[in-house]
């Protein structure tokens, strides 16, 4: 395999892990946004919370080795990456690990305060991590202040741009509508009702957001001049999954819902990458110094040998993961009797 080849591929493979990732912490951070508004009573909280209580820490090791892949195979990507945006990234990592938190400590007191406090913190750590994911990707596309030493030259401002902005507002809303039509799926009875009425109800302002992102990006972006009329057809496809979300919905054809909400999540970064490739980051101050995969990847000998290790190891993990969904797939009730804390 050629050393081009190999640099093509990982960073191929590096985007289907966060692809994968989007889509499955996707409902994760959706499902935490909602638990202190979708419902009220403590059973019903402890269901809702429960759709996601076998899965959600396994779907956080799609960004670990997202991270991993990146500093194995583009040692100069991670290192301009998580430099750069070391404080946002810092601030991700605090919400993922409040959480965490929040799901493991909610059941170890009983008083109605105490699990109420843990659910604001569950919602407001995964609305900071949605949130800051897609002001990173956001700027990932645009293209950031990077000089010719490899070396980011901006701050946590820089990164609260008007484009980056709306990025982060468009994943919540994407993860949001994900996660409710994730709800409709796992819950049984009055909560399932209640969960697809949430959804219609959410699909609205994410599809008002995905348009305006969708115009944004065209102006803010290379994309347009890069992929010409092919771009055109990425947007208007992520549109029209979206569009077609609301409708099935609205059918209360809940599996399909989901898979379109779904595919409208992985678009999100895949038009990332596909805005990026063959460059890695991109340089607002002069393209010349943008990071590519060429410039910023491993030797071939250690690309070969994660190849290796790749076709070995994920089809297992992947094996594992859709023998855990399968295992946990019964619908959710809200009686105290079923639930477990």
């Amino acid at each position: 395999m050629s050393t081009e080849f190999l640099q093509t591929l990982w960073f191929v493979l590096i985007a289907v892990l966060w692809m994968g990732f989007f889509f499955l912490e996707g409902f994760d951070f959706g499902v935490g946004m909602l638990v202190p508004f979708f419902s009220k009573k403590d059973e019903e909280r402890r269901a809702t919370i429960n759709t996601i209580g076998p899965h959600w820490d396994g779907n956080e090791v799609w960004l670990i080795v997202a991270g991993g892949a990146t500093f194995a195979a583009f040692p100069h990507w991670y290192a301009t990456l998580f430099s750069g945006f070391y404080l946002a990234l810092f601030l991700m990592l605090l919400g993922l690990i409040v959480r965490g938190v929040a799901i493991e400590f909610r059941s170890k007191g009983t008083h109605p305060r105490w699990r109420s406090v843990w659910d604001w913190c569950m919602a407001t750590g995964s609305a900071l991590t949605a949130f800051l994911l897609g002001v990173a990707f956001a700027n990932l596309a645009r293209g950031v202040p990077i000089d010719a030493q490899m070396v980011y030259t901006g701050n946590l401002l820089t990164l609260l741009n008007p484009y980056g902005l709306l990025g982060g507002l468009v994943v919540v809303a994407a993860f949001l509508y994900h996660g409710a039509n994730f709800l409709s799926l796992k819950l049984a009875g009055d909560l399932h009702r209640r969960a697809q009425n949430l959804a219609s109800n959410l699909w609205l302002a994410a599809l008002m957001l995905m348009i305006l992102w969708s115009i944004a990006t065209y102006l803010a972006t290379d994309l347009y001049s890069r992929l010409g009329i092919a771009s055109v057809i990425v947007m208007l496809f992520t549109i029209l999954a979206l569009v077609l979300a609301g409708i099935l919905g609205r059918q209360r054809k809940d599996g399909w819902a989901f898979v379109m909400a779904g595919l409208v999540v992985i678009l999100i970064p895949a038009t990332i990458f596909l805005i990026m490739f063959p460059r890695v980051m991109i340089s607002s101050t002069d393209p010349a110094y943008s990071l590519t995969i060429y410039n910023a990847s491993s030797s071939p000998y250690t690309l070969r040998i994660m190849s290796i290790v790749a076709l070995i190891f994920v089809p297992i993990v992947l094996a594992y993961q859709v023998w855990s969904y399968r295992v946990f797939r019964q619908r959710i009730k809200a009686e105290p009797e079923s639930l477990t804390y």
